[in-house]
């Protein structure tokens, strides 16, 4: 029995292994939406461009959150867990020592180990376009400026000049974020202790 020749110059082609399918998570969505929101704003975190984004459809998205508000709601807890809750935390602290507890409260923005300034204002900027939200984000303002009053009563100052070296010292690393200023870090470190004079005023001096 004759056995069948392949004809010659013909190679088999191996067959190719399809390449495994990235499994997307509800973290994975979130993460994504998250630079979208930091880089253009809320009205761009869309199902279809994160759907695109990933290649995927937006079935995928549905497997996990069953809507556009559930995946705003984790981004906004998201800002809650790491530039509220570090604040809130301190809200009961018995302040003894006015220029640590003003440490304290400086090194959460300065160290940004959990505080993100590009999120604080996304959030910031996200709350024009929502009553509910914008309450929320005053209430923290509020909340964030009246530890920074406990610490300078604390050193001794009036209650009204607590009040105004307070906001001087918010309005200005809020508006340090806000011009998106950017510095060298070594000339940064350098300021830090004029900084804190100028700040913490006649009563106390930086740590």
């Amino acid at each position: 029995m004759a056995r069948s020749k392949q004809s010659s110059g013909s190679t088999a082609k191996p067959e190719e292994t399809p390449a495994p399918r990235r499994t997307l998570t509800r973290e994975g969505w979130v993460a994504a939406a998250r630079k979208v929101l930091e880089k253009r704003g809320i009205a761009e975190v869309k199902i279809d461009r994160l759907a695109r984004q990933f290649k995927v459809t937006r079935g995928s998205f549905y497997f996990h959150f069953s809507s556009l508000k559930d995946l705003h709601d984790d981004l906004l807890e998201e800002w809650r867990r790491s530039n509220c809750a570090p604040f809130q935390a301190m809200v009961d602290a018995e302040v003894t020592d006015g220029v640590q507890f003003f440490s304290d409260i400086v090194h959460v923005w300065v160290d940004e180990k959990l505080f993100s300034p590009k999120l604080d204002l996304a959030v910031r900027d996200w709350a024009r376009t929502s009553k509910e939200l914008d309450k929320e984000v005053t209430a923290i303002d509020e909340l964030r400026i009246a530890l920074l009053i406990r610490a300078f009563l604390a050193m001794g100052y009036s209650n009204d000049e607590s009040i105004v070296r307070a906001r001087i010292t918010y309005f200005h690393q809020i508006g340090q974020y806000a011009l998106s200023f950017k510095e060298d870090p070594a000339v940064r470190r350098s300021y830090q202790p004029l900084f804190g004079d100028v700040l913490l005023g006649p009563l106390a001096k930086s740590p």
